[in-house]
């Protein structure tokens, strides 16, 4: 297996620099420690704290599922029911518990066993026999990253290549750079021992002479660059590509001019081309958009995750200022038994502050907000799984997706609100529901001025949930707390 960016004299210079990011991408940066344990400068200068700190961090669709895609490298068991609609519902639906029930060729299977798979996940078991078959199926599927997606279509790729002839025959559209370069890696990986078989990216930066004959039978790309190598430079001829792949949809639609892009592109396909298109979510845009460029799709859909506050108990403790605040929390970080813990903060600027103060007092701390690359918060968040960190702060950009099974407090620092000051139901949701996973209880601690207690309360009578008040000072009762 290998791959191509293009190695003549006009782009070795940009080749080179796409290989070393890809290199970082793929092996987070191991030294990255964004929390020293003594001599912290004192004052909110001391983290160089702008203006754009006090906006709230807006979480990005493409950096977190990039994110996903480098801190969940092995399967996430995921605990959704799958549905499955089929086109023909009088078809037998087949499921495989193993991939050699799949009968793929050899190389395919050391490919696989070699990536560390011992077995399909749940959404694989239903997806393969559907995406392998004979004659080829189109398939829209929601899956989150973790669960197996990338590495089922990469297997569908990979069959349907004919070693022996030498030009693209499977095109796949990521949105973005660094998620074309994470599925190439994939495809690297799990074709390393399909010896003939090769793959190109068709992304910013890899520059192709014109004239130039591609020989690569996988193309890898964002729809820009494709959009330009099929149409204006005539570098690949779309009406011989046999399997097309739209990864990550959501964010694809979520990006200006893509989905056009993307018909385009699926528009100048042959019918008998396979069709395969993934989201994480399904809302009503996505379903429009997949529905416009998948014809006559089996359809695989997640049921909602359903995130409960059954087994997490809430507390509330009222403050005058975010000096107060901090007290309150040093209270009940000094009187509960913590295995690890997620404090959430509205904005940068108080993430920062927090991060300073708990450093001047020794804790072990972590800082994760939007300024920082996507390498660095996949590191930040490894190193904050491995236990090197005992406590993480974070704005929202980390109220999804990151399952540590040893948090077991969450507090809100401030109250998630939208841009009209009223509750963020979603992400207060989100946020306390990175405790009590895996079936375990968790606490929550809301740390609450008195004029944002009806706020409080606003979020109180929606979840139909009780959140008792707590006193700081009184130290017996925070013992007390058990989980």
């Amino acid at each position: 297996m290998a791959s191509l960016l293009w190695k003549g004299d006009a782009g070795a210079a940009e080749s080179e620099r796409l290989n070393s990011h890809f290199s970082n991408l793929t092996l987070p940066r191991k030294n990255l420690q964004v929390v020293k344990s003594t001599a912290v400068p004192k004052g909110d200068e001391s983290m160089n704290i702008t203006e754009e700190d006090d906006e709230d961090d807006v979480v990005d669709l493409a950096a977190n599922s990039l994110l996903n895609k480098l801190i969940r490298q092995s399967l996430v068991e995921s605990s959704h029911h799958v549905e499955v609609l089929q086109k023909d519902p009088s078809s037998p639906l087949y499921s495989v518990k193993t991939f050699e029930e799949l009968r793929l060729k050899e190389e395919l299977l050391k490919g696989i066993y070699a990536m560390g798979f011992n077995r399909p996940s749940k959404i694989q078991e239903t997806a393969l026999p559907m995406m392998l078959a004979h004659p080829p199926q189109n398939l829209i599927a929601q899956s989150q990253s973790g669960t197996g997606k990338t590495a089922a279509f990469v297997l569908a790729m990979l069959s349907r290549v004919n070693a022996q002839e030498l030009f693209p025959q499977c095109l796949c559209l990521a949105p973005t750079y660094e998620l074309a370069l994470q599925t190439g890696r994939v495809v690297e990986r799990m074709g390393k021992f399909c010896v003939d078989v090769q793959v190109m990216y068709a992304i910013r930066g890899n520059r192709i002479p014109s004239g130039t004959d591609i020989t690569k039978q996988i193309i890898i790309g964002t729809p820009g660059t494709v959009l330009d190598w099929c149409f204006k430079r005539k570098l690949i001829d779309l009406t011989k590509i046999r399997v097309f792949v739209l990864d990550e949809a959501d964010v694809m639609i979520d990006t200006q001019g893509f989905s056009d892009q993307s018909i385009r592109i699926q528009r100048a396909l042959p019918s008998r081309c396979q069709m395969l298109l993934f989201s994480a979510t399904f809302e009503d845009s996505v379903w429009q958009f997949a529905e416009r460029i998948i014809p006559d799709p089996n359809v695989i859909k997640l049921r909602k995750e359903e995130l409960t506050l059954n087994n997490i108990r809430q507390y509330y403790v009222v403050c005058e200022d975010r000096k107060s605040k901090y007290q309150a929390l040093c209270n009940i970080y000094g009187g509960i038994t913590i295995g690890q813990a997620i404090i959430f903060c509205q904005t940068r600027r108080n993430a920062k502050w927090l991060t300073v103060e708990m450093m001047q007092d020794g804790h072990q701390v972590s800082l994760l907000s939007g300024e920082l690359t996507v390498d660095q918060r996949a590191s930040i968040i490894q190193r904050f799984r491995d236990g090197k960190e005992k406590v993480l702060i974070t704005t929202n950009v980390c109220a999804r997706g990151i399952d540590v099974k040893q948090v077991t407090i969450v507090v809100n620092f401030d109250l998630p609100v939208n841009q009209a000051e009223e509750p963020d139901y979603e992400t207060y949701l989100h946020r306390i529901g990175r405790t009590g996973r895996f079936g375990k209880k968790g606490l929550a601690f809301n740390m609450i001025e008195v004029d944002k207690l009806p706020l409080l309360m606003k979020i109180q009578d929606h979840f139909h949930s009780n959140i008792k008040q707590l006193d700081p000072e009184d130290m017996d009762e925070i013992e007390k707390i058990e989980y």
